[in-house]
């Protein structure tokens, strides 16, 4: 059986929903080429600066950073890494173009069960969220429902009132002929932390060595 990725194994059938560009985004890359993608962000960050001395300890881990920033450029490359089974990993490396500099988000996805998957994200891996996978008008929606976070030995369960939920939506522009993403987390009471949304285009090339350089690229 051809490798799935772990989006494509979760949707089964509903695949086909998505948009034809949207397919290609989340089905499996082949051995030797990446997806790779480049944009701006119009919005990346919290401007919650109260918030940004938590986030400190979740930022050389490549997971979430103390900023808020408008028109960040970014580039993302994409890969498929086998596991051994029918579904592999969906591993994203995303390097975005803060004014501190440049700062890179590590994170990979893997097969849970039908409409489930997990993405854990940082270097080493210090946060994992579970992820419910649906189809919305062409676009593919995800909304967490439950996070774990692992600091060293420390391994915690965020209880079900504390976590905040992350949602996280991708979809095609027809007008610009660019793919979009939102992302959102909102904590209980106190409402949306932390997010981003931007646009870039993307497609499957051969990997060469520089593809995960610390630096982006102008984006086109």
């Amino acid at each position: 059986m051809p490798l799935r990725s772990p989006y494509e194994a979760a949707l089964g059938e509903r695949l086909h929903e998505l948009h034809p560009t949207l397919r290609r985004y989340f089905t499996a890359i082949p051995e030797g080429y990446v997806g790779f993608g480049e944009g701006v962000f119009a919005e990346f960050g919290t401007p919650r600066r109260w918030l940004w001395p938590l986030l400190r300890a979740f930022e050389t881990r490549g997971v979430i950073v103390a900023t808020h920033a408008r028109s960040a450029r970014f580039r993302i490359v994409n890969r498929t890494e086998p596991t051994g089974g029918h579904a592999g990993h969906a591993t994203a490396v995303r390097v975005i173009e803060l004014p501190g500099g440049a700062w890179r988000m590590v994170d990979s996805a893997a097969l849970v069960r039908d409409g489930v998957v997990v993405d854990r994200l940082g270097t080493p891996r210090t946060v994992a969220a579970v992820f419910d996978v649906e189809v919305r008008d062409g676009g593919l929606a995800l909304t967490s429902r439950k996070i774990g976070i692992a600091l060293g030995r420390l391994r915690v369960r965020v209880p079900s009132l504390l976590a905040p939920t992350v949602r996280l939506s991708e979809h095609y522009d027809e007008v610009s002929g660019l793919q979009r993403v939102e992302l959102t987390i909102d904590a209980p009471i106190i409402g949306r932390v932390y997010g981003y949304l931007g646009h870039f285009s993307y497609g499957i090339v051969r990997e060469k060595p520089d593809h995960d350089r610390p630096e982006p690229k102008a984006a086109s």
